[in-house]
């Protein structure tokens, strides 16, 4: 490893020389400036491992195209839409881990259109929620919508996924492709530099197999572990060294490169062939691949082989310049509802269901009591299971002997309780709490996990959801 220490005025005054117009957590600067799409890293550490090249005639890739994306911003007054959800090689709801058959989505632009390639992806912002509708095989099939899986996050969220709201996007890392674009509105901004971290896909040869994902993201591509060759996991920040220079460099490039020197580029997916790729959107007019290409792939070997993924820094700056420890594994909720749920009472009763949208489980009104348990642990970042196959997340896992509270969210009188079990033995338990109790459970020292149950207040409707955050 090779350590390049910066000097922190000097990247201090760099960032406050970038006039921007947009507030984070908007359509155009999304999520919050302590993002780690948003922040830079002070003083990298690097690793040695240089990313390879490919087949003779395959280069680095900047670009659009039918793997990339485009976002959509809805108007207040666009109409619902109803897409069919058709499932295809995973879950058509990854954060609940289930497939329902349709979403509906309360604001649709006309305009939508997704990428032609066989990820087909858009995203949709919903001004009135705030939401970004995340699609992966989104079409257009005799004017009805289908997608093979759709996700959310938050526009002045984090960005990426924790251990309660797994995976908030169609990328493989479990974010929304609108993280990390180069978006057509920056393109030619003025600027010297994009003002986030970019979005970068490696090829097999690249990205790691074990850990495949590290933090923030909460996902791999499928059969990472058994496919993949290389050592630079997803989620990882990778980055150019302070004293890179671009030779003969294009002046669109180098912008790029203005940013993977500041910023860096965060590994979300993978690709075939290309060494690396990072994402343009779609529709900019991105003007790189024009006139004689001889020298934009040069360009690229040279980036190729100065790229570094970022194994540590001495610190790190949000989007506004303040310190920010928001690149270190964050004290999360690690409850989720997700399920799958088990109706306990009444006998052959149908459970009620997790609403992505609310993160809650929502009971309909009905006159006697519904009673329903979670025991596979899914609900508890994937309770004790080891890290890379297991169900839940391989970071953000309970920690053995510490104290969590647990406080419940809901209405309509609907409950919730925890059980923390060692063996087949109750370790410790809440009861079951409503709206604004707490309760707090110490997780066993070894062979935890849990029993989460939730019930209905007869004659009401009602939703309940819960936080579990370490003290």
């Amino acid at each position: 490893m090779k350590k390049y220490l910066i000097a922190a005025a000097a990247t201090m005054l760099a960032a406050s020389a970038f006039a921007q117009t947009e507030p984070f957590g908007s359509f155009k600067r999304p999520f919050s400036a302590d993002s780690p799409w948003n922040i830079r890293p002070i003083g990298p550490v690097f690793g040695a491992f240089v990313i390879p090249t490919e087949a003779s005639g395959f280069y680095g890739a900047v670009d659009g195209g039918k793997y990339s994306t485009t976002a959509f911003e809805a108007k207040a007054d666009d109409p619902p839409m109803i897409v069919a959800l058709v499932k295809s090689g995973g879950d058509t709801d990854p954060d609940a881990r289930e497939n329902p058959t349709s979403v509906t989505i309360p604001r649709w632009p006309a305009a939508t259109a997704p990428a032609s390639g066989s990820d087909g992806h858009a995203e949709i912002f919903d001004p009135v929620t705030g939401k970004i509708h995340s699609f992966w095989q989104l079409r257009l099939v005799n004017g009805k919508w289908t997608a093979a899986m759709h996700a959310w996050s938050a526009v002045n969220g984090r960005g990426w996924g924790d251990p309660s709201h797994l995976k908030q996007g169609a990328r493989a890392a479990g974010v929304s492709t609108i993280g990390g674009l180069i978006r057509a509105h920056e393109i030619n901004d003025g600027q010297s530099s994009y003002q986030h971290a970019l979005a970068m896909a490696l090829s097999l040869k690249g990205l790691a197999a074990n850990p495949a994902y590290v933090y923030p993201a909460t996902a791999a591509d499928y059969n990472a572990v058994y496919e993949n060759k290389g050592q630079i996991p997803e989620g990882a920040l990778v980055m150019l060294p302070p004293e890179f220079v671009l030779k003969n460099a294009n002046p669109t490039l180098q912008k790029v490169v203005n940013t993977l020197k500041t910023y860096g580029a965060r590994v979300v997916d993978r690709n075939t062939d290309t060494p690396f790729s990072i994402y343009v959107e779609n529709g900019g007019g991105w003007p790189l691949y024009t006139g004689n290409l001889t020298p934009v792939y040069q360009n690229m070997e040279q980036i190729r082989g100065a790229l570094r993924q970022v194994i540590s820094a001495s610190s790190y700056v949000d989007g506004n310049g303040n310190p920010t420890t928001t690149n270190v594994e964050g004290n999360f909720n690690i409850l989720s509802m997700r399920g799958p749920w088990k109706i306990e009472w009444p006998v052959g009763g149908t459970p009620a269901k997790f609403n992505t949208f609310t993160q809650s489980v929502e009971f309909p009104s009905n006159p006697g009591l519904v009673k329903q348990s979670n025991g596979n642990s899914t609900g508890i970042s994937g309770g004790d299971p080891t890290p890379v196959n297991a169900v839940g997340l391989s970071w953000g896992r309970p920690v053995a002997g510490a104290t969590y509270t647990v406080t419940a969210i809901g209405t309509g009188g609907a409950s919730v309780k925890i059980a923390l079990m060692k063996g087949g033995t109750v370790a410790s338990e809440t009861g079951f709490l409503t709206n604004g109790q707490t309760a707090q459970l110490t997780w066993p020292s070894s062979g935890g996990w849990s029993i989460i149950t939730t019930q209905n207040s007869p004659g009401q409707a009602g939703s309940i959801r819960a936080t579990m955050i370490k003290q």
